[in-house]
């Protein structure tokens, strides 16, 4: 088991993984998304991806203080899920989206900071830097969340909000509109909260990419060093 542990944690901090966190992150959320909206049981998959996911941050983690939080966070998560899924009266869905939003913060940091180390360059280190992206509109899909559930009318539109796992894709979709600065229009933040952070998640969709392009290019070895 210590042996298994141990392979795990290697391939989870080389480069080569995050061809595989990619995978799995397009798929949480391009494809969750659909399938929660077509079977209510697809929930299911998406409680089971982010536990995936959160195990993966911990097992990523090189640094001691990281890991710690991680498995901590983690610990926490899993304890609140079975909670909400257990047969008893008590439910503290608020207080588990706190959880997975720190939870994905602790996932970016670990994950920015395999993506700079050693100021290596090469293929798998640009899909790193597409996962962090992707990671930021993961965060920004459960900012809006809490504010919808503190508010009520942090995101309005042609939309109604269940207050439950399938609201995801409601979620995701706003997060992903305000990352990329398209802006369809058809769903829009209806505080003054939700407005900041669609501000936030766009100024880092057009920021974001020139200074991670900027510095791997910077990182690249140049004729005289190679």
């Amino acid at each position: 088991m210590k042996g298994i542990i141990q392979k795990s944690k290697q391939y989870w901090e080389s480069d080569a993984s995050f061809f595989t966190l990619l995978m799995m992150l397009l798929f949480t959320a391009f494809i969750l998304p659909v399938l929660i909206d077509k079977k209510e049981d697809s929930t299911y998959f998406l409680n089971a991806m982010f536990i995936m996911l959160f195990l993966i941050g911990m097992f990523s983690a090189r640094e001691k203080v990281y890991f710690i939080i991680a498995a901590v966070l983690v610990v926490i998560h899993i304890v609140l899920r079975m909670i909400r899924f257990s047969d008893n009266p008590f439910e503290f869905y608020y207080e588990e989206r706190i959880v997975i939003l720190l939870n994905l913060v602790v996932f970016t940091i670990i994950n920015f900071r395999l993506l700079f180390r050693d100021n290596e360059v090469n293929r798998y280190r640009v899909i790193g830097a597409i996962n962090v992206y992707l990671l930021v509109a993961l965060m920004g899909s459960f900012g809006f969340e809490l504010m919808q559930l503190s508010s009520g009318n942090a995101i309005i539109g042609n939309l109604e909000f269940q207050g439950n796992d399938r609201d995801f894709g409601n979620y995701m979709y706003f997060s992903l509109v305000s990352v990329t600065t398209v802006g369809f229009g058809d769903i829009l933040p209806g505080n003054i909260s939700s407005k900041m952070l669609a501000v936030f998640l766009s100024a880092f969709g057009i920021l974001y990419p020139a200074v991670v392009i900027a510095k791997l290019v910077s990182s690249a070895p140049t004729k005289e060093q190679a």
